[in-house]
């Protein structure tokens, strides 16, 4: 596992030196945000941008609780609190909105207990932050990490045909680019999640995360950014067979 990096919240300064302490005497992580304070935490991680959060819930005379801090922040969080139980409900819909990793344990707890739930938690986060990237060789460079919250969605360069292994990927923040030698069929492979990239035509793959709407004339609006980096709207084609899971998968 990735050595992560990790950002604590604690307003117990003894506890907030003993989860540091566990975690990178296990290598577990390495912490590069420590805080007793919400003000100053949000402050650090954002400067600092970990990809993990620990965080106490009742932070005592703080202005803000640590379910405040990890809605603001929407970064991976594992709650350590003796107030689990009564927030559960507050927890179970973070992760459900948010849809990254959400662990907690309880206060009190043994050391051993602390760091079997914060080592299954940090390889959740490894792996969700394996998940989040692709790499890709474009036509004049290759095994460029791009993230896949900003592909859009991917295009047969011979149009309706889709006989060429040259496929042209559209983006939300860089210009298109060309795919070499980049099969539609091998795309699981390199880590494009098949339950977020659909087929709406032979020749298209879409990203459903970015779609702005399914249109009457069977295409599904996007935002890209063009060749002069400004973002356009583009239509991207729904064929006959696609018509009806598509739509249903989009409502």
């Amino acid at each position: 596992m990735n050595k992560l990096k990790v950002a604590i919240l604690e307003d117990n300064k003894d506890q907030l030196k003993d989860r540091k302490m566990n975690l990178e005497e296990n290598s577990l992580a390495k912490v590069i945000v420590w805080s007793t304070n919400s003000t100053d935490f949000i402050e650090k991680v954002n400067n600092e941008k970990p990809d993990a959060l620990l965080l106490d819930i009742d932070l005592g005379n703080d202005s803000m609780t640590g379910l405040d801090v990890a809605y603001k922040l929407k970064l991976p969080v594992m709650f350590v609190s003796c107030h689990n139980a009564k927030n559960l409900k507050d927890i179970e819909s973070l992760q459900r909105e948010f849809d990254f990793p959400v662990e907690h344990i309880t206060k009190p707890f043994t050391e051993k207990d602390f760091i079997k739930t914060a080592t299954r938690f940090l390889k959740e986060v490894n792996e969700s932050l394996k998940a989040a990237f692709v790499h890709l060789n474009f036509k004049d460079i290759r095994k460029i990490k791009i993230a896949v919250d900003t592909i859009v969605y991917l295009e047969s360069e011979t149009g309706n045909s889709g006989a060429s292994n040259n496929k042209r990927i559209y983006f939300t923040d860089r210009k298109p680019e060309t795919l070499t030698d980049f099969s539609f069929s091998k795309m699981a492979e390199l880590g494009f999640d098949a339950n977020l990239f659909v087929q709406t035509h032979k020749s298209f793959r879409l990203n459903i995360s970015n779609h702005k709407g399914y249109n009457n004339n069977h295409t599904i609006s996007v935002e890209v950014m063009n060749e002069l980096e400004k973002i356009e709207l583009k239509q991207i084609p729904v064929s006959e067979n696609y018509q009806k899971p598509i739509r249903e998968l989009l409502r």
